[in-house]
C-alpha cells in the first residue's frame, strides 16, 4: 500500500514508522510549506496536520479520488461539506476523534455507562482530559466525542470548558508537558465517585489505528468511522 502522509510532525513520523514495518510505502510527506506533489501516487492518504490545513488536504483528496484518513481535529464545523463532497465524488472518508483502538473500546464503555446512569440524577457528570503543551484545540476531540455520547444518552444538552451550566458538562482540559492523552469521565454524588479513564503512554496506538484503517478503506466507498473500521 502506497501512503501519502498529509502532515510531518511527530505524529506523522510514527505513523511512517509503523506503516513501514507493516510492509507499506510512503510516497508523500507533506509538510505546512510542501505541495501535493506525489499524492498521484498513493493508495490513501493520512491526514494528522492541523486545523487550518485539514479541510484543504481532506477536499484535495476527494478531488483526487484518494482515500482520506483524518485524524486532526478542531476543524469540525467543516466536517458536513467533507462529508457531501465525499458522497458527491463517491469517495472514501474515514473521521476519527482518535484512531487508538483502546480509546475506540473505551468510548463504547462510555456509552453504555451513560445509559446505566441515565436515570440516577444524583450524580453529577465532568471530564478532564490532559495533553501535551502543542495540542492547539481545547478542549481534545477525544473529549468532545465522549461528550457528545454522554448527551445522547442523558439529559445534558452540551458541555463547556468555564463556568458550566446545569445542563452542561464541565470539560477540564489541561495542557502538560509530555503528556500524550489522558481522558477521564466522573460521576459524582454526594456519596461517591464512578470513574472511568483511559491514559495513553504514548502515540503507538494512535498510530497503529489510523494505519490499520488505512488498510481497511482500500477498495471501499463511502463516509465511515472507527467503529466500523473495528466491527464495534
Amino acid at each position: 500500500m502506497k501512503i501519502a502522509l498529509l502532515g510531518y510532525g511527530r505524529m506523522g513520523k510514527v505513523i511512517e514508522r509503523i506503516a513501514l514495518e507493516r510492509g507499506h510505502e510512503v510516497v508523500l510527506r507533506k509538510t505546512d510549506v510542501d505541495t501535493f506533489k506525489g499524492l498521484e501516487l498513493a493508495d490513501v492518504a493520512i491526514d494528522f496536520s492541523v486545523p487550518d490545513a485539514a479541510v484543504s488536504n481532506i477536499s484535495t483528496c476527494m478531488e483526487n479520488d484518494i482515500p482520506v484518513i483524518s485524524g486532526t481535529t478542531g476543524w469540525l464545523e467543516d466536517y458536513p461539506k467533507m462529508v457531501k463532497l465525499c458522497e458527491e465524488k463517491k469517495g472514501a472518508f474515514i473521521y476519527g476523534s482518535n484512531f487508538s483502538l483502546g480509546v475506540n473500546i473505551f468510548f463504547e464503555l462510555n456509552a453504555h455507562l451513560a445509559k446505566m446512569m441515565s436515570n440516577l440524577g444524583q450524580y453529577k457528570i465532568s471530564m478532564e482530559e490532559i495533553h501535551h503543551l502543542q495540542k492547539l484545540d481545547a478542549p481534545s476531540g477525544t473529549a468532545i466525542s465522549l461528550a457528545n455520547d454522554i448527551i445522547k444518552n442523558s439529559d445534558y444538552s452540551s458541555w463547556a470548558i468555564e463556568n458550566p451550566k446545569e445542563d452542561e458538562i464541565f470539560i477540564d482540559a489541561k495542557r502538560e508537558e509530555g503528556v500524550p492523552g489522558t481522558h477521564s469521565v466522573f460521576y459524582t454524588s454526594a456519596v461517591d465517585t464512578i470513574e472511568i479513564k483511559h491514559t495513553a503512554h504514548n502515540r503507538e496506538g494512535f498510530a497503529l489505528g489510523a494505519v490499520v484503517a488505512a488498510e481497511w478503506i482500500i477498495g471501499k466507498k463511502g463516509v465511515f468511522g472507527m467503529k466500523d473500521v473495528l466491527g464495534l
